[in-house]
């Protein structure tokens, strides 16, 4: 537990303390640690809300945080441009929109420091949203500690806390190729693929959208029930998919940056 005392022992300097919040793994794992550490009336959750994320993900975070005090905040993804061209940079310039506009609720509620959810593991893949968060000056704990996201799940896991086993997800954007432009629709419809998929009782899983074909990313002990799925596919289709593939390299965080 000896990573988990750090933690507290960190975030008992801070007094209070505003969260960029998401309903991850992570995120939420920081959120309670914090609020059982300082308290609630120490703790203000920010949930930026927008095209990125799917209806699923905005719903589960709130019910997540109701009985805390938090602030929900729209986002206008698409006044970025390069979000809009999904350029491979969108994320830094994104990541900087957004915690903008936690910064600003912060200040708001008078909170001088405010935390993200960056875990140890995330230094080491490509994450442009991390220099922007560090131009902003936001603290990262987890990482601060040394926390890995196996740690984290493991922590939460005895602690009680309900993400424990969490899936990663990841703004919608990153379902496109790089260049790409996004649209609302774009964006809705791999969402309401994903959700196809979810109801299956599969929540680990990527929709990877090439113009009318979409590439189903899901561990590989799921693929023959996909395979006999003949419903999923006509599904698929009345989303405007003209091809519905099965990527047999399985799920892969950031597939577009191999």
């Amino acid at each position: 537990m000896e990573k988990l005392q750090q933690l507290r022992a960190l975030l008992k300097t801070y007094q209070d303390v505003a969260i960029a919040y998401s309903g991850g793994c992570d995120s939420h794992f920081l959120y309670q640690v914090a609020v059982e550490t300082l308290g609630h009336e120490h703790v203000l959750a920010v949930l930026c809300v927008g095209d990125m994320m799917s209806k699923e993900d905005i719903t589960e975070a709130k019910s997540l945080i109701k009985d805390g005090r938090y602030k929900v905040v729209h986002v206008d993804v698409f006044d970025n441009e390069a979000f809009l061209h999904n350029r491979k940079d969108r994320c830094y310039f994104c990541k900087k929109m957004i915690m903008t506009k936690v910064i600003e609720q912060a200040q708001c509620h008078h909170i001088e420091y405010v935390l993200d959810g960056k875990n140890s593991d995330d230094e080491r893949v490509y994450r442009p949203g991390i220099q922007a968060c560090q131009e902003l000056g936001i603290i990262s704990p987890l990482s601060e500690v040394g926390m890995t996201k196996k740690m984290i799940r493991h922590y939460s896991q005895y602690l009680g806390i309900s993400t424990y086993a969490k899936p990663a997800n990841a703004c919608l954007a990153s379902r496109f190729p790089y260049d790409t432009l996004l649209t609302k629709e774009k964006l809705d419809r791999v969402s309401q693929a994903e959700a196809l998929l979810h109801q299956k009782g599969i929540y680990h899983v990527r929709v990877r959208v090439h113009d009318k074909l979409a590439r189903i990313e899901v561990e590989k002990k799921y693929f023959e029930i996909l395979l006999n799925d003949k419903q999923l596919i006509d599904d698929f289709e009345r989303l405007g998919f003209d091809y519905v593939t099965l990527d047999l390299k399985g799920i892969t965080s950031g597939s577009y940056d191999r």
